[in-house]
């Protein structure tokens, strides 16, 4: 690998190992923007360079493969920006996904007041992907409640053209507070 990165993203794409985004660490002159993505051929043995695979100066929070195509909600700084994109590696450009906009996640949350307004607050929110199916899982802070918190599992279908693209499953109160890095990984079992 030719630089080294701090806050990056990895993700298996087209039988190869991306490493998007980060920041070199300013040791090493480098031409490698902070927009790029380093990627290994493991038949080859070999890291080449995708410059301005991700076009911003924030690294991507977490990005996920479906179906060969790469899917991504946010970046370091908002974990999620209100919709999600996909990749499109012929154009090396990202794209909103039609029917993706959500402005806030927790207005899916049913059967749990979450008050509305400021007080709620995400906690966490982690992406993976089964089959053609992205799963957020959220968790948000109750509303004047230090202690409790609500876990929710919401689901965008990232193939179907009718009805809803959005669902969530029913909330979990737990009474604490969790924490949930951003990363999250699915292995499906045959």
């Amino acid at each position: 690998m030719s630089t080294l990165r701090h806050k990056c993203v990895g993700v298996t794409w087209q039988g190869r190992f991306y490493v998007v985004g980060g920041f070199t660490d300013g040791r090493v002159p480098s031409p490698v923007a902070r927009s790029s993505a380093e990627v290994f051929d493991a038949q080859r043995g070999e890291w080449e360079l995708v410059p301005g695979m991700w076009q911003l100066d924030v690294p991507p929070n977490q990005i996920v493969e479906v179906e060969g195509q790469l899917f991504s909600s946010g970046d370091c700084l908002n974990t999620w920006k209100g919709h999600i994109e996909a990749y499109d590696g012929k154009l090396n450009i990202w794209n909103i996904v039609e029917r993706s906009h959500l402005h806030d996640p927790s207005s899916l949350v049913v059967g749990v007041d979450l008050g509305g307004g400021p007080a709620v607050r995400m906690l966490y929110l982690t992406m993976a992907s089964i089959g053609t199916q992205l799963y957020f899982l959220a968790g948000y802070r109750m509303p004047g409640d230090e202690v409790r918190s609500v876990s929710v599992v919401h689901t965008f279908d990232t193939v179907s053209g009718t009805g809803e693209a959005w669902r969530s499953s029913e909330p979990m109160e737990v009474d604490e507070v969790k924490e949930l890095c951003s990363h999250c990984c699915v292995l499906q079992l045959s």
